[in-house]
């Protein structure tokens, strides 16, 4: 985001807000990018398929997106939906990566 970008508090006019809110999507774009790009190490570095899904592994990354949501007043449910939504969609990358290293 640049560093002119207003601030929500600070935003006087819907095109702050909506300024702020385009910068923002694009910052989460790149931080999925980031956190896709760590699914394609992990199908590289993981030599058994089996451990792709890890459902202890993704209770705890639900349920510390959970407790962020709550330290910052956020929505829990709906944040515990994103965050499922997310680590399936990683996992579902990580398995179709996985595979595609491993073609014959």
């Amino acid at each position: 985001m640049t560093s002119d970008l207003l601030l929500p508090d600070h935003c006087e006019t819907m095109s702050d807000v909506r300024e702020g809110v385009d910068a923002t999507d694009r910052a989460l774009l790149e931080l999925l990018d980031r956190r896709f790009g760590y699914m394609r190490a992990a199908a590289r570095i993981k030599q058994d398929r089996d451990t792709v899904r890890d459902e202890d592994r993704k209770a705890r990354v639900i349920a510390a997106a959970v407790a962020g949501a709550e330290t910052r007043g956020l929505p829990s449910e709906e944040i515990a939906q994103i965050w499922d939504q997310l680590v399936e969609a990683s996992i579902a990358y990580e398995f179709d990566e996985w595979d595609r290293l491993r073609k014959d």
